[in-house]
């Protein structure tokens, strides 16, 4: 399993009160390449790579306005009410509605649905600003922040119940 971190600023503090200084959502040439060049080619003819992933969400385009409004992403495409794909850097967070091919029922009658323990997990400074700003917003936390060795986090979680992990390494 391999772990998306992606690197947030923060708010900044002005002699104005807070500003805000938006995350990075747009791909460099290098980083573009960067993503070929990780490009794995098996038997045959067939490529793999990382392409996204995909949260199960109830409502796309509330999800899509949260992740835009709250996080910084910026939305690439939207197929409502089915499907949305948002970007922050490398990553393209694929958003499945339940009219979404990728929401359908497994053959053995499982339903894929929103929520879980897996996610995304955003790098951020000063996380207490984060916390701060993201909870004047009404947003719903799963816990608490925690301080371990590698730094700090808390987890944060999306319209559907899906969570995001901010997280602060240690100095």
């Amino acid at each position: 399993m391999r772990t998306v971190v992606l690197v947030a600023r923060a708010p900044i503090e002005s002699d104005r009160g807070w500003t805000e200084s938006p995350m990075t959502n747009q791909r460099t040439e290098a980083e573009t390449a960067q993503e070929h060049a990780s490009t794995t080619q098996c038997e045959g003819s067939t490529v793999v790579r990382f392409h996204g992933v995909r949260y199960q969400v109830r409502d796309v385009a509330r999800s899509a306005e949260f992740y835009s409004k709250h996080l910084g992403f910026r939305i690439e495409r939207q197929r409502l009410p089915a499907f949305a794909t948002l970007v922050l850097g490398p990553l393209d967070l694929l958003l499945s509605g339940p009219a979404a091919s990728g929401s359908r029922p497994m053959p053995d009658g499982r339903v894929q649905g929103p929520g879980g323990w897996n996610r995304v997990v955003l790098r951020v400074s000063n996380l207490p600003s984060w916390i701060d700003k993201l909870k004047k917003a009404g947003l719903r936390f799963r816990n608490a922040m925690v301080t371990g060795p590698g730094g700090r986090q808390i987890q944060v979680e999306d319209p559907d119940g899906n969570p995001v992990e901010l997280f602060e390494p240690a100095s």
